[in-house]
Formats: structure tokens, C-alpha cells, sequence
């Protein structure tokens, strides 16, 4: 059985390699492309050092290649945070394959059935390198998702000064325990920041309110009262108060009004 010719052809031509390509990777944006090239060589190099040491059958997973790893988890990384698609990001490793090909085929001259087994070989060896850039690009893309939904929660629970010592919670949308959490956090640090004495917490665009939401509400004010201030719950709808008892929340030491203004005007009334 004739003998693998990838590392020779790795270290003989990495830099006509790298040329090739650099030259025929897809989805580079504008102003990447050195960011791009030098990122490549880093492939390239730890690439050819993982094959020196073992062949292209070996198991990706195995300490050898965890440079390879590195390089295309950065490389997937980036490509993530610029709004690359995961099929651009695979076939970055992927368009590796006619370049490097061709250079076996010089390699193997005169030896079809060397050059058979080493593109067979390393087609399997890039397409599972190909395969992790796509994992890697798909939990970066999770992650940046999760991070602007956490960003749109904060964004979406802003805690405004209408006066001195008086602070207005306006919510919109549904609250569940992961934003109602948000909201406790940014209302009592609010409190502090502005020593406020009154907050208005309107519910005016809350569409439901199910026990829930009831309970995450009384802990809301609870902890309020607790950093000294006092908490009036302004919007409730007759859907909404028709459902409150319903339910049987015992709103009986929270303060209520049907309008954000009538809540203002209150808070005004008591700051005299």
C-alpha cells in the first residue's frame, strides 16, 4: 500500500496553498481578507504539524489536533460575529479540498491508487474539520442570540424619574420569571440610585396577568418596601382586576389605579 503524501505536500507547498486558498474561500467580507489570510496560515500550520504526527484517518478529538481545534474554533468564532452563515463557515475548511487535491495529485504521479486512498483519506479528515467549524459557529451563534434577547429584556424594562423620589415602571408585553427577575433588579437598583420614596409600576401593556405574574409582582413591591420605598400599581384593566380575583391574589396592601396618570397624581399628593 503506497504511503501518505499529505504531510510532504503540506511542507513542500503550504505556501502555494495558502495562496489558493486564501484566493477561493467563500464570504469574506471586504476589509477581512488579511484577517482572513492570517487565520488561514494558522490552520494551515497546525494542520500540517497534526498530520506529521499522525495520519488522516486519526480521530479529530485526539490531543494532536487540539491546536486545529483552537484555530478553527477562533476562526468559527469570528465569522460567527460577523454574520457569517454556518454553511459559509464549513465550507472555509471545505474549499481547502481542490487546492490541496491538486497538489496530491503531482505528488502521487504515476500512483492512482496512492493518490485514491490519500484523497479519499483527507476528503474524510476535512469534511469532519468542516463538520466542528459548524458546531462551534452554531453555539457562537447561540450565544450572541442569548445576549441580545438579554439585552432586549434590560432594554424593554426602563425605570423612568417622572419627579423627585418618584419613579415609573412601565411594562409592555409578557413577563415571565426570566424578565420579571430583570425588572426587580433594575427597579430596586433604580430606588437606590435616585433615593426614591414612590414607584409606579404600570401594567397598562401587560396583556394577562395569571397567578404567576400576580406573584412575581407582590415579591416586586415586597423587596421595594424592604429599600424603603412605597409601590403603586397603575393600569389595571377590568379583564385584568376580573381575573387578579379570579385567581385569588389578595392585592389587599398593594396600592391600585386604573391610569398612569392617576398614579402620578397620587404619588404627587403624597410627596406634599
Amino acid at each position: 500500500m503506497s504511503k501518505s503524501r499529505l504531510a510532504e505536500v503540506l511542507d513542500r507547498f503550504e505556501s502555494e496553498l495558502l495562496q489558493e486558498w486564501t484566493a477561493a474561500q467563500p464570504g469574506v467580507r471586504k476589509g477581512d481578507s488579511e484577517h482572513s489570510r492570517d487565520a488561514s496560515r494558522q490552520f494551515l500550520s497546525a494542520f500540517r504539524e497534526a498530520v506529521r504526527q499522525e495520519d488522516a484517518t486519526s480521530d479529530i478529538n485526539r490531543p494532536v489536533w487540539s491546536r486545529v481545534r483552537e484555530v478553527l474554533t477562533n476562526m468559527s468564532r469570528d465569522r460567527a460575529s460577523a454574520g457569517s452563515s454556518t454553511v459559509e463557515t464549513a465550507t472555509l475548511v471545505f474549499s481547502l479540498k481542490q487546492p490541496l487535491f491538486g497538489y496530491l495529485a503531482r505528488a502521487h504521479e504515476g500512483d492512482p491508487s496512492g493518490l485514491a486512498a490519500d484523497v479519499w483519506n483527507t476528503t474524510l479528515l476535512l469534511d469532519r474539520l468542516g463538520l466542528f467549524t459548524t458546531e462551534i459557529h452554531q453555539k457562537k451563534r447561540e450565544e450572541l442570540i442569548l445576549r441580545q434577547q438579554q439585552e432586549m429584556l434590560e432594554l424593554s424594562t426602563p425605570v423612568v424619574r417622572l419627579w423627585e423620589s418618584v419613579l415609573a415602571l412601565p411594562l409592555i408585553g409578557t413577563l415571565d420569571s426570566a424578565r420579571t427577575q430583570i425588572v426587580m433588579q433594575n427597579l430596586l437598583q433604580a430606588i437606590v440610585d435616585n433615593e426614591a420614596a414612590i414607584a409606579i409600576i404600570d401594567i397598562t401593556g401587560v396583556p394577562t396577568v395569571d397567578t404567576l405574574v400576580a406573584q412575581h409582582l407582590l415579591k416586586t413591591i415586597a423587596a421595594a418596601r424592604l429599600m424603603g420605598a412605597e409601590c403603586i400599581i397603575s393600569g389595571i384593566r377590568p379583564q385584568i382586576a376580573a381575573t387578579i380575583v379570579h385567581l385569588g391574589v389578595d392585592l389587599g396592601n398593594v396600592i391600585t389605579k386604573a391610569s398612569l396618570a392617576d398614579a402620578f397624581a397620587l404619588a404627587l399628593r403624597r410627596m406634599k
